[in-house]
């Protein structure tokens, strides 16, 4: 397995990313509709999201790009990041509508730990390998397509049978290419996912404890709104401080 991944990275990086892209959307997607044949919310998806997380992490501690992806401490200080605070406040958007436990204590626990591969495994794919294949040819082109490519990756969610609905759905692909421009740009300044991949895992997981029964459409729409636009407020802010300084 690491000789095919290596053969094929070393041919092209972007078609490495993009082969990274296919196979975990369409295998977490499975993954989900296993889950629910069984009747056991993620138990299937954990699987596939831990032997996905443990396949890429070892190719890339192998071939010694654990700095050159990001898995590394933050380049940058807290206090030129606005010490995170935006990010923070991002991470309570899923509890916005109020709380609710949605789950009994073994679904709860197996969805926290399968949206903490989401967490891993997305921003590595979108942020590292995607983002660091067209960087050197493109910056600006590459941010774009991190971003966008990220939050159109989430209308999936309309057919891998979680059950989401066309609307909310719709929104969570504005709001997802908003974070992603955030997480991409976070990347970008500080060289270090590590923030992007513990900030992405919690949001996602937060998502379990969300009582969305009680929000009307109207409130979907301006919480979704208010959630792009502090994602997209902080991503604007971080590209400006890069740009000055550049």
């Amino acid at each position: 397995m690491m000789k095919v991944l290596k053969k094929l990275y070393d041919k092209s990086q972007i078609w490495f990313a993009v082969s990274w892209i296919i196979a975990y959307c369409v295998l977490m997607s499975a993954g989900d509709f296993l889950s629910a044949m069984i009747g056991t919310e993620k138990s299937v998806t954990l699987v596939i999201g831990l032997l996905l997380s443990a396949t890429l992490l070892l190719f890339l501690k192998k071939n010694g790009l654990f700095e050159h992806y990001g898995l590394c401490t933050p380049k940058s200080s807290a206090r030129s990041m606005l010490y995170y605070i935006p990010l923070f406040i991002m991470l309570s958007a899923n509890l916005w509508y109020g709380v609710k436990l949605n789950y009994g204590a073994l679904e709860t626990a197996l969805y926290i730990l399968a949206m903490l591969c989401v967490g891993l495994l997305e921003e590595i794919i979108f942020r590292g390998l995607l983002f660091n294949a067209m960087r050197e040819d493109n910056v600006k082109a590459a941010i774009v397509v991190s971003s966008v490519t990220f939050g159109i990756g989430h209308i999936i969610n309309l057919v891998n049978g979680s059950g989401a609905e066309l609307v909310p759905n719709l929104l969570q692909v504005v709001y997802a290419s908003a974070a992603g421009f955030m997480f991409v740009m976070m990347y970008y300044k500080s060289q270090s996912l590590i923030g992007c991949i513990a900030a992405h895992g919690v949001f996602n997981s937060l998502s379990v404890f969300a009582y969305e029964a009680s929000a009307t459409r109207e409130t979907r729409v301006l919480f979704a709104l208010l959630l792009t636009a502090i994602t997209s407020f902080y991503a604007v802010y971080i590209a400006l401080t890069v740009r000055k300084k550049n």
